[in-house]
């Protein structure tokens, strides 16, 4: 399955269940000073989450250009050096405006993995925030997720904000077991920066504003936003481990290893070059088209 029919399904399974499909929007937010660059999903959201802004529905899904170089969720050390990391990235995502919660965000997310792209229950690892015992429940309980590939972790991994203020609330990630011939243990142990346990997706339960000073307040409707990077997701269905294998990558690094001489596309240089190209490209388009309706 290609990278664009990943996007295609995604977009398609949430729009089928009410969700309206919303176009990516800019790299650089729109009047949101506390951020450099759209990092998720979510940001072009942010004013919907606080109850500062009505929209015309209460479900939407979309697949968000997202850059991170900098600031709270920084990357850039990573990108080259592991299977998962990039500046630039896509991320599918699905959206609930005071409409459900965490039952159907865990029930459509477990649905389209295991249904729609056919991926095998034991390929999967779930974690909760350790003091979110309904998501636990839901996923125990109902879902009925095998406990030994369950977590319960603490706020570094499973409680979510995009910046250092603004919406955040626990979330409930999925991981994907790329094999034992990978390095890395499962999430919480001492071995979990391998790249065995890759995770796919996070289900972020929208519940507070943290403010400047640390302190966080109630939203005024508890909301769902989630986050599924399509170059990991892509990396699964094309059964290969590292992301950079993938159909997006692949024609890339092969011509900068034409242009540099270097016959490994394995080079971690080649692979940050590629990522890099692909970040500095879209945020050249994106000043581009900027100057463009200035004029």
């Amino acid at each position: 399955m290609t990278s664009s029919e990943i996007r295609q399904k995604f977009l398609d399974f949430f729009a089928s269940r009410g969700h309206q499909i919303v176009p990516s929007s800019s790299l650089v937010p729109g009047n949101d000073p506390t951020l450099l660059f759209t990092n998720a999903g979510m940001v072009q959201f942010k004013d919907t989450f606080l109850g500062d802004e009505q929209r015309d529905y209460n479900r939407a899904t979309s697949s968000q250009r997202c850059v991170r170089a900098g600031g709270k969720h920084n990357d850039l050390e990573n990108v080259g050096y592991t299977a998962r990391h990039h500046t630039f990235f896509e991320m599918l995502g699905n959206f609930s405006f005071g409409d459900y919660f965490k039952r159907d965000a865990i029930k459509y997310a477990w649905e389209f993995l295991t249904v729609e792209l056919g991926l095998p229950a034991e390929k999967l690892w779930i974690t909760v925030f350790e003091d979110d015992s309904e998501a636990e429940s839901i996923w125990l309980e109902e879902m009925k997720i095998d406990p030994s590939r369950f977590s319960r972790l603490g706020e570094k991994d499973n409680f979510w904000s995009m910046g250092d203020t603004g919406p955040c609330g626990p979330c409930s990630e999925i991981f994907y077991d790329h094999g034992e011939d990978v390095p890395g243990g499962p999430p919480g142990s001492p071995d979990e920066d391998g790249d065995r346990y890759i995770e796919i997706w996070n289900l972020v339960f929208m519940q507070y504003e943290k403010k400047a000073d640390g302190s966080m307040t109630p939203l005024p409707k508890p909301s769902v936003d989630t986050g599924a990077g399509l170059e990991r997701v892509a990396a699964v269905m094309q059964n290969v481990h590292s992301n950079y294998e993938i159909d997006l990558f692949q024609d890339l690094l092969k011509a900068i290893s034409t242009i540099t001489g270097v016959d490994d596309l394995n080079n971690n240089s080649l692979k940050v070059i590629a990522d890099h190209i692909r970040s500095c490209s879209f945020l050249i388009c994106l000043l581009y088209t900027s100057d463009a309706a200035d004029e």
